[in-house]
């Protein structure tokens, strides 16, 4: 535990949300990505741990040239507009 705090915890959805965040890494602000970094902001808003894929998320804001609030208004119009979700079974219902 030499990178973290005694107190941080091991998020259950760490290694999928890797993955997701990876590819977000890589991609471009389209709908579905700003529809995903959203997901994961709310997710990991507060959590004590997973501090690699806070950083990231940040990162990510940035490279974007996006604040927090400014990525939360495009992803409720986004919403408003068409089910970013759609064709993908529904499995990203899983805002916990």
């Amino acid at each position: 535990m030499a990178n973290s705090s005694p107190k941080d915890q091991q998020h259950p959805q760490w290694e999928s949300d890797r993955q997701v965040l990876n590819a977000l890494l890589a991609g471009q602000p389209n709908d579905y990505n700003l529809a995903e970094l959203a997901r994961l902001r709310i997710r990991y808003r507060g959590f004590p741990g997973a501090r690699d894929i806070q950083t990231d998320l940040e990162k990510i804001l940035i490279q974007w040239q996006l604040t927090e609030e400014e990525l939360f208004v495009k992803t409720r119009q986004i919403h408003q507009l068409a089910q970013v979700y759609r064709g993908r079974g529904g499995q990203r219902e899983d805002w916990s």
